[in-house]
């Protein structure tokens, strides 16, 4: 038979990996709540989800937003900086947040801005909402556009 004995520091030590995975997370941009939407700080900046990619003509940002009410969306665009603002309705406003023995979509108000890469042409925006996902095309200004120089040989 054999003798086992509790041992606190060994768990201490186990606590103590733990928090620094957690930190490791939070340093690499993946701290846990960071993904989770409608919480107020850092949280709330994180919904929808955003791909932002770009060509030589036009900045393209592709926004994650299933259930939304398109209706409620509000997207502007100032001094380069995008705003998506809109609001996702809850599927049963009846019952209860403490009804819930999970609630991992949650629904509210939610407002997102970035800085966009490239300077952009606001009154040529265009925006298309199908099947959950928010398509932003932002054509960019005339000044950010690249410009092909001549080269002369003397």
């Amino acid at each position: 038979m054999a003798l086992w004995t509790w041992d606190p520091f060994q768990e201490l030590e186990a606590l103590r990996r733990q928090v620094e995975r957690a930190f490791e997370d939070y340093r690499g941009g993946r701290w846990p709540l960071a993904r989770t939407a409608f919480l107020p700080g850092l949280s709330a900046r994180s919904y929808p989800l955003l791909n932002i990619n770009e060509d030589q003509d036009t900045v393209y940002v592709e926004a994650l937003a299933p259930g939304l009410d398109p209706e409620s969306l509000d997207i502007t665009v100032r001094e380069n900086v995008l705003r998506i603002a809109g609001e996702k309705p809850s599927v049963n406003p009846d019952i209860k947040a403490e009804a819930f023995h999970r609630n991992e979509r949650s629904a509210g108000r939610f407002v997102r801005t970035l800085s966009l890469p490239a300077a952009v042409d606001a009154a040529k925006v265009k925006a298309k909402y199908v099947n959950g996902l928010l398509t932003i095309t932002l054509p960019k200004a005339e000044e950010a556009r690249p410009k092909q120089i001549e080269v002369s040989v003397s």
